[in-house]
C-alpha cells in the first residue's frame, strides 16, 4: 500500500530526484527510549525531504513519539471520509516485549511504512495535519495531542457498540413503516462479503506464520542445545569417533543460528506483512462504517424533510401564523439534506477509487511477502541439506568401522 520506494533498512526513499517532479520523503529512524517506568516511551527521528513549496525547506529533522502517529491518523480520519487511512503498527501491551530491541525495529518499520503510505497518497498527501506533523516542533504536537478526542481514542467497549450500531436495522424510518436503512447496491454487498472474508483469511494466514516462526526459533534453540552436548561427547571419545562427535556439534550450532536467522526473516518479511494487512482490512472496516453512519443520517434527514414539507403544506392550507418560521426550518433542513447527500456520495466516490488501489497494492505487497516467504524456506533447506550432507561420509566411516 505504499508507491514510494523503499530500501533494504525500511526507510523509504523518493524515486525521482530532488530536481525533477515533486515528491515527498519521509524517514523514520534512530529509536531512543526515554523516561523509566511507566512513563517510558520510545522516540523516532522524523526526517522529511521535498521540494512541496507549502513546506518549510528542502528537509525538516523533528522528533516524534507513538502517540504523536495516534494523533495523525485519529485526525486523518476524522477529515477524510471515504478514504483507507493507513494503519498503525500495534502498541505491545506486554511489558517485557514492549522495549525488546525487535519490538522496537518492527514499530519502527510500522511507522515508516504508516507515514509513507499518507505521504504518497495523492489525497492525503495533501493534508494540513500531515504538515505539521512532520514540521511542527514537539511542544506544539504535545498541546495537539493533548486537545484530540478522536473516533479511536474510544474504549473498544464502544468501538463495539458503534460497529453493532452501524450493521444493525434501524427501522420505522420511512412514513412509519418498519425499513432498515441499508443500501440495496449489489455491489456495495459483494465489498463489504469480501472485505469480512478477507480479514478471516490474513488473521488464518498470520496466525500459521506466528506458529512457522515459533517453530524455527524452538528448533534453533534445541540444534544450539544439541551441538553442545554433542561437542561434550566428543570431548569424552577419542580418534576419529570423537572428532566427528564434535563436528556434528559444530554443525549443529552452526544451523541453530541459521534458523534463528531465518526466523527472523520470516517474522519481519512474512508475518508483520500479513498482520499488517489484518490491520489495513479493519480500517477498511471503519471506514465501511463510516459509510453506513452517512447512508442512514441521508436517509433520516430526507424523511425528517417529508415529514416537514407535509406539515408546512397544512399550515399553509389553514393560513396558520407559523407558516414563514415553518418555511425557515424547512430551508434550513432542505440544505442539511442536500449537504448530507452530496457527504454520502462523496464518500461513495473515494470509496471505489480506494478499493481499486488496495487491491492493486495488496496484489504487490502479498505477492512480495509470498515471494520472500518461499525464498527464505529454500535457502534454509539448503542449508541444512549442504551442513548434514558434507558430515554424512565421516558419519558413515566410524559406524562401518
Amino acid at each position: 500500500m505504499i508507491n514510494t520506494q523503499r530500501s533494504a533498512s525500511g526507510s523509504s526513499q523518493s524515486p525521482r530526484s530532488p530536481s525533477s517532479q515533486p515528491y515527498l520523503s519521509v524517514s523514520v529512524t534512530d529509536p531512543v527510549k526515554l523516561g523509566n517506568g511507566v512513563q517510558a516511551y520510545i522516540s523516532y527521528r522524523v526526517i522529511t525531504k521535498t521540494n512541496f513549496p507549502e513546506y518549510q525547506g528542502p528537509e525538516k529533522i523533528v522528533i516524534r513519539r507513538y502517540s504523536d502517529f495516534v494523533w495523525l491518523r485519529d485526525r486523518l480520519f476524522e477529515k477524510y471520509k471515504g478514504i483507507f487511512i493507513p494503519p498503525l503498527p500495534e502498541k505491545s501491551a506486554v511489558e517485557k516485549f514492549r522495549f525488546s530491541a525487535e519490538f522496537i525495529e518492527m514499530r519502527r518499520q510500522g511507522l515508516d511504512l504508516f507515514v509513507n503510505r499518507i505521504a504518497s497518497h495523492p489525497e492525503l498527501q495533501q493534508s494540513e495535519d500531515l504538515k505539521t506533523f512532520l514540521q511542527a516542533d514537539e511542544e506544539t504536537m504535545e498541546r495537539l495531542r493533548s486537545q484530540d478526542t478522536g473516533y479511536f481514542k474510544k474504549k473498544p467497549a464502544d468501538l463495539m457498540q458503534i460497529f453493532k450500531d452501524v450493521q444493525s436495522k434501524v427501522s420505522d424510518v420511512v412514513l412509519g413503516k418498519e425499513k432498515p436503512v441499508e443500501e440495496s447496491n449489489p455491489e456495495y454487498e459483494k465489498l463489504k462479503h469480501y472485505i469480512f472474508e478477507l480479514e478471516n483469511h490474513l488473521a488464518e494466514a498470520q496466525k500459521h506464520a506466528y506458529r512457522l516462526v515459533k517453530r524455527h526459533r524452538e528448533l534453533g534453540e534445541s540444534l544450539s542445545d544439541f551441538g553442545k552436548a554433542a561437542k561434550l561427547l566428543g570431548a569424552c571419545e577419542g580418534d576419529a569417533l570423537g572428532k566427528a562427535f564434535s563436528e556434528l556439534g559444530m554443525k549443529s550450532e552452526a544451523l541453530s543460528v541459521k534458523l534463528q536467522r531465518e526466523a527472523h526473516q520470516l517474522l519481519m518479511n512474512f508475518e508483520e506483512p500479513l498482520k499488517d494487512y489484518v490491520r489495513a482490512v479493519q480500517s477498511i472496516k471503519a471506514t465501511i462504517a463510516e459509510r453506513a453512519n452517512a447512508f442512514r443520517q441521508q436517509c433520516e434527514l430526507a424523511e425528517t424533510m417529508k415529514l416537514k414539507e407535509i406539515n408546512l403544506d397544512k399550515l399553509m392550507l389553514i393560513r396558520s401564523d407559523k407558516v414563514g418560521e415553518a418555511e425557515i426550518e424547512y430551508k434550513e433542513l432542505k440544505a442539511e439534506s442536500e449537504d448530507s447527500t452530496r457527504r454520502f456520495e462523496t464518500i461513495v466516490r473515494l470509496m471505489n477509487e480506494e478499493v481499486v488501489r488496495f487491491q492493486e497494492q495488496k496484489t504487490l505487497d502479498m505477492g512480495i511477502a509470498f515471494h520472500n516467504f518461499s525464498k527464505g524456506q529454500a535457502r534454509l533447506a539448503s542449508s541444512i541439506a549442504d551442513a548434514w550432507r558434507t558430515l554424512l561420509p565421516k558419519l558413515e566411516a566410524c559406524s562401518s568401522s
